[in-house]
């Protein structure tokens, strides 16, 4: 297979920090492709240039017609780490590539911090949602962030100010490595807003305030960490609904009948890249699905407004299928059933007995197990306490052939 293309990682100390290895590459090839910051580390060559096209979305049109010429793409640090090579396998075979990174811009913060890699949440913000971080905000918790620009630093700090962890150790790393490196220190409540380098990583020591709001990635959390009108699926059952479910990296979860979502955004959080669609016909819980998944870290959530089973069509086929509301309506359970990928899971839970006996019924035609829990709480009965039981839920847990 012709290696045609390479990928050059590169860091601010431009072409002197680069390996021999690298230098051959990039002297030796017909193309060059990189930012106009990258581009202009380079010396004097008689290679084609390309910039980046704007948007960046474009790339595929730009690179696609160099397929088989000798190319080098030009990236920052290391191309590997949220850097442009997840996207160039979208539609070239590695075996046509060659990667020749630069030490991550994780690795230059960390060796600045004096943080050990594995101890450290090392995640990016770069181009998505700065609510990713929400997840990661736990007590003593360190954070090496890759920023959208400058303006990522005030929002972190307002997040970490929201959630009770004001007074976390805040260091923003610009420009590391390059002659404008500079190094600030500060806490998230007295974020000096200077004129931050739109190149910059964000080093975060998570410390709780006497508010803190502490939301564990174990699933089942507080009722009230959610917005809700009281159609959400229970703390306790919840949690054990999630079990049930058993997320695993990069699993798909379809969320019928959503409620205020809390099962699609704790399937989000309890695994590396977990996605969900939560499906909602009515205005104001859609409302507060959107508004829970950006306090909660999901904003990746897939929110469709309908119902079911008309509004699953077309949807991208789940690893798991939660049913919290209608498992008994026409079509509901038939379609997520043949949508469910082979080894899927499928959870239902019911409190009326309608649709306990709907259930009977399904586990008896598809096997499965059926458990009713029975929660209590402590509860004021006058001057005295007592345990009051909440509704029971009957719950079915089925995996397809």
């Amino acid at each position: 297979m012709n290696k045609w293309l390479t990928i050059v990682g590169m860091g601010e100390d431009g072409w002197e920090g680069l390996s021999n290895r690298a230098r051959l590459a990039i002297k030796s090839t017909d193309v060059i492709v990189g930012s106009t910051r990258l581009l202009s580390f380079l010396p004097k060559t008689k290679a084609q240039i390309h910039e980046w096209p704007q948007p960046f979305s474009a790339v595929i049109e730009q690179i696609k017609p160099l397929a088989g010429r000798n190319t080098v793409i030009l990236a920052t640090g290391d191309p590997m780490n949220f850097g442009i090579v997840r996207k160039l396998l979208e539609f070239i075979p590695f075996d046509e590539m060659t990667i020749i990174p630069q030490v991550s811009a994780f690795s230059l913060a960390a060796a600045r911090m004096g943080w050990s890699l594995p101890d450290c949440d090392c995640f990016t913000i770069h181009g998505r949602p700065a609510a990713n971080v929400e997840t990661f905000i736990q007590p003593n918790a360190r954070l090496l962030i890759l920023t959208e620009d400058g303006t990522s630093i005030a929002e972190v700090c307002r997040r970490l100010i929201a959630r009770g962890f004001e007074n976390s150790k805040i260091t923003v790393l610009e420009n590391m490595g390059g002659a404008g490196e500079r190094i600030s220190n500060f806490t998230a409540n007295t974020n000096p807003n200077l004129d931050w380098s739109p190149l910059n990583v964000l080093a975060v020591q998570c410390i709780t305030g006497a508010q803190a709001k502490i939301f564990s990635r174990v699933a089942g959390l507080p009722d009230d960490a959610f917005i809700h009108d009281g159609q959400l699926t229970k703390r306790e059952v919840r949690a054990a609904t999630l079990a049930a479910l058993a997320p695993a990296p990069d699993q798909v979860l379809w969320d019928i009948g959503a409620g205020c979502g809390s099962v699609s955004i704790e399937w989000m959080r309890v695994a590396r890249g977990c996605e969900a669609i939560a499906i909602e016909h009515n205005e104001d819980r859609l409302k507060m699905i959107a508004t829970n998944a950006d306090q909660l870290g999901t904003p990746r959530l897939n929110i469709i407004a309908g119902k079911a089973p008309e509004a699953l069509d077309g949807l991208r086929a789940p690893d798991a299928v939660f049913i919290g509301g209608g498992v008994g309506i026409a079509g509901v359970f038939e379609t997520a059933w043949e949508k469910l990928k082979s080894g899927g899971r499928m959870v239902a839970n019911v409190v009326t007995i309608e649709g306990e006996m709907h259930l009977y019924d399904l586990q008896e035609k598809h096997g499965g197990e059926l458990v009713r829990m029975d929660v209590s709480v402590l509860s004021a009965v006058g001057p005295y306490r007592a345990m009051k039981p909440r509704m029971s839920v009957v719950q079915w847990k089925v995996t397809k052939p």
